[in-house]
């Protein structure tokens, strides 16, 4: 199965560090995702831009509005993702649990719901399990 590992963390925090510790940082993600690929874990990751950069639209009455920034406001902003590929939750949030980003922020995990389960109309299993508790 699928995870997106949702990295957050206050953004302005890597600007207040030393060149040697945003040095150290980049090898702490470095390494992780050499392990993520190690384990075959790995499918994609991506930094995003800071968060002035967003743009957000909603779609009321059939007409959309659209907004410079993001919608919430918040201490901790979206910064990037890994999606994996785990047998289970467990062996997802072991992985989220080893990310550098967990020690400075926050990573959510979310399992993917395959278009597949969409068209059948089948929830996959992740998801009837989370439902039932």
């Amino acid at each position: 199965m699928d995870y997106l590992l949702l990295l957050y963390a206050n953004e302005e925090g890597w600007k207040n560090m030393t060149k040697e510790q945003q040095q150290q940082g980049y090898a702490a993600y470095m390494a992780y995702t050499e392990a993520l690929k190690k384990a075959g874990a790995y499918k994609a990751s991506q930094r995003l831009q800071p968060v002035a950069t967003a743009t957000t639209i909603r779609v009321t009455d059939g007409k959309s509005q659209v907004v410079d920034g993001p919608y919430v406001e918040s201490k901790e902003q979206l910064g990037g993702f890994f999606l994996i590929e785990a047998p289970d939750l467990d062996a997802a949030l072991a992985w989220a649990a080893r990310c550098p980003g967990a020690s400075h922020g926050t990573v959510e995990v979310r399992p993917i719901w395959s278009m597949e389960a969409n068209q059948t109309g089948a929830a996959p299993n992740a998801y009837r399990v989370a439902a039932k508790a």
